[in-house]
């Protein structure tokens, strides 16, 4: 995702197995960003893979996210399974 949408104005969080700070915007040197996103890995995947949809998920209640950047469906999926 960091490589597709490059930028730190949004902390993606997949605990426990990392974040990463993606989508350009706003100017962020310290703490974290002001949009964040979180779910878990299988979540995730299914995002990333195109088995799940970004209103699906959030409708769901497996994948939160806040602030004004924090719509990543246009990056989304990453890759095709």
């Amino acid at each position: 995702l960091a490589a597709c949408a490059p930028g730190h104005a949004v902390e993606v969080r997949v605990p426990p197995f990392g974040a990463t700070q993606a989508v350009a915007g706003t100017v962020h040197r310290r703490g974290t960003p002001p949009s964040g996103v979180e779910t878990d890995a299988q979540t995730w995947l299914r995002l990333a893979t195109g088995r799940l949809g970004w209103e699906e998920a959030l409708a769901s209640g497996a994948l939160h996210a806040s602030g004004e950047r924090c719509d990543l469906s246009p990056y989304l999926p990453l890759m095709r399974a």
